[in-house]
């Protein structure tokens, strides 16, 4: 096993979701702490090429990309061949990778609940079942799931979403205590709201049919969510998987941590 310059054993990461936005700001903490990077997502390799070289280059690790449609298990299988084969393990395992929809539940389609199920809750499943023997084996292991401020409260027009994010904490759960007191943990962090495309896109269609600018549509779209009222950042996120990926976080595990400016103690 390789070592980082402090020598420690350096350690492998996949990062599902990871081609951009937040899953991508994960993957940028776990190589600045010394991690071999498996970036993943469904968009064409050649436009993932220049952030995977950046991501090494800036880190002096290793990162590679696999496109995997994560709603077949012939995906997931597949994208775990490549992270065992590319970098080992994979020593710590992320999943962050999700669809979402929004409509009514009377109006929310077949198909639409089912690819949320596949990625967001079977997905993840699958994942961390083909990871944990090589943890195992080795006596370490870190996983990480994505859940959401949604994953503990509802919300209308997104019943996929909030379905899913709330099964992500059950799975949490179950895999902590499965593995307690061996030297993997399985944790969840819940991020409020983040300053993703998606968001973002819904704060510009706000402002314009209020006809209001940017920043007005910003404010009181957050002042309805976060105590905080602004965003969360995606790099604070990035720290906190880090850590919970750390040596120091050895007995933490079965959590879910809130990172939401207050937003779940309102």
């Amino acid at each position: 096993m390789s070592t980082t310059p402090t020598g420690a054993p350096r350690r492998s990461a996949l990062v599902t979701g990871s081609s951009g936005g937040l899953g991508y700001a994960v993957a940028e903490s776990l190589a600045a702490a010394g991690c071999d990077i498996v970036l993943h997502g469904i968009d064409e390799p050649d436009s993932v090429e220049p952030a995977r070289v950046a991501l090494q280059a800036r880190h002096g690790t290793t990162a590679v990309y696999c496109r995997a449609d994560l709603s077949e298990l012939s995906g997931v299988e597949r994208l775990m061949t490549f992270a065992r084969e590319a970098c080992g393990g994979p020593d710590i395992v992320v999943n962050n990778a999700v669809v979402r929809h929004f409509a009514p539940i009377e109006q929310f389609s077949a198909a639409d609940w089912q690819l949320s199920l596949a990625v967001n809750l079977t997905a993840p499943f699958h994942i961390i079942r083909l990871a944990l023997p090589a943890m195992r084996a080795a006596d370490f292991g870190r996983i990480v799931n994505m859940s959401s401020h949604y994953g503990q409260r509802g919300a209308q027009g997104r019943v996929d979403y909030v379905t899913t994010k709330t099964g992500i904490l059950g799975l949490t759960r179950a895999v902590a205590l499965e593995t307690a007191g061996t030297g993997i943990t399985c944790n969840a962090v819940s991020p409020g709201t983040l300053p993703t495309p998606a968001i973002l896109s819904r704060i510009d269609a706000i402002a314009a049919t209020r006809g209001v600018s940017r920043d007005e549509a910003t404010r009181d779209y957050m002042k309805e969510r976060q105590p905080s009222r602004r965003f969360v950042r995606l790099e604070d996120v990035g720290a906190t998987v880090a850590f919970l990926c750390s040596p120091a976080a050895r007995d933490i595990t079965g959590t879910v941590i809130p990172i939401d400016g207050g937003w779940s103690a309102a």
